[in-house]
């Protein structure tokens, strides 16, 4: 996989600005994409030599000054400019990847989202537990599915995700981001590189060196038993190091989504019970990934 460092980060960045939004006049003869090197240098306040240098990787420790206004004459947003500030505190900070288990008290919790698909999700999109109605709307007991796995490898567009091409984005600038904020992290190197080996959209979206948060939005499921549920995400950060969070996915009140979901909930019902036990329990803390 190409680089996910600051020089990386930078070069991108760069050649999707448009030299006219800067003040800057182009002609025919222009061959640069987006701006050159040293223009960057001039609209930013720093040597064209250090400049270089950060993007051949060879300058450490830009200040929080520099940063500013590169991401100011990048026009970066505020994620990309966290992103940006996160990958500058790499050489002097390395973070460790969150790990452990999902507390019981959260599991708890799922339990009692019982009309809306709800699930708890790691920083590399695996599912570590869900509830009932998440299990039947992804067809399978939730626990172990990686979602970006399933975008990109197992499903198409025609699959479960109406928005399909919207979801690969969302989920290549999460792993952007995910990658950034742990890049010693072995297990999510290993699944980019499975990603890279076996999707070429994967691949194409990743050297765009995108970064996108999740929070909230649209998502649109196309459910093979009942059709079209356009639903609410909602993601909620676990309050410690996890970098957990609970996504929920509801209807609108009196949506036909609604009635999808209440229609989905109901066949579950009558055919054979979606959740999988463990030692006689079909609770969420039962169907949590063990590892």
């Amino acid at each position: 996989m190409d680089d996910l460092d600051l020089a990386g980060f930078l070069r991108t960045r760069r050649s999707r600005v448009d030299p006219a939004d800067v003040g800057i006049p182009t002609d025919s003869r222009r061959r640069v994409e987006g701006l050159r090197r040293e223009e960057v240098a001039h609209l930013s306040g720093v040597s064209v030599d250090y400049y270089v240098r950060l993007e051949q990787g060879r300058a450490t420790q830009p200040s929080e000054q520099v940063l500013d206004a590169l991401a100011r004459v990048l026009g970066l947003d505020e994620t990309e400019r966290e992103h940006l500030h996160r990958l500058a505190r790499q050489r002097r900070r390395r973070a460790k990847a969150p790990g452990g288990r999902v507390r019981p008290e959260v599991l708890r919790v799922l339990d009692l989202v019982v009309d809306a698909p709800a699930l708890i999700m790691d920083h590399r999109l695996d599912v570590l537990a869900g509830n009932r109605l998440a299990g039947l709307l992804y067809g399978r007991p939730v626990p172990g599915l990686n979602t970006a796995r399933h975008l990109f490898l197992e499903e198409t567009e025609r699959g479960l995700y109406a928005d399909w091409e919207t979801c690969t984005l969302d989920a290549v600038g999460h792993l952007r981001l995910a990658a950034g904020r742990y890049p010693e992290d072995p297990r999510l190197a290993s699944l980019i590189g499975e990603l890279a080996m076996g999707s070429e959209r994967f691949r194409r979206l990743w050297a765009r060196a995108d970064v996108r948060a999740r929070t909230h939005g649209r998502k649109a499921y196309r459910h093979p038993l009942v059709g079209l549920l356009e639903l609410h995400q909602e993601n909620f950060a676990l309050p410690d190091d996890s970098g957990m969070e609970l996504l929920v996915l509801s209807a609108a009140p009196g949506s036909p989504a609604e009635d999808g979901l209440r229609l989905l909930a109901g066949l579950g019902a009558d055919g054979e019970d979606a959740r999988p036990a463990v030692d006689g329990r079909s609770s969420a803390s039962a169907r949590q990934v063990r590892e």
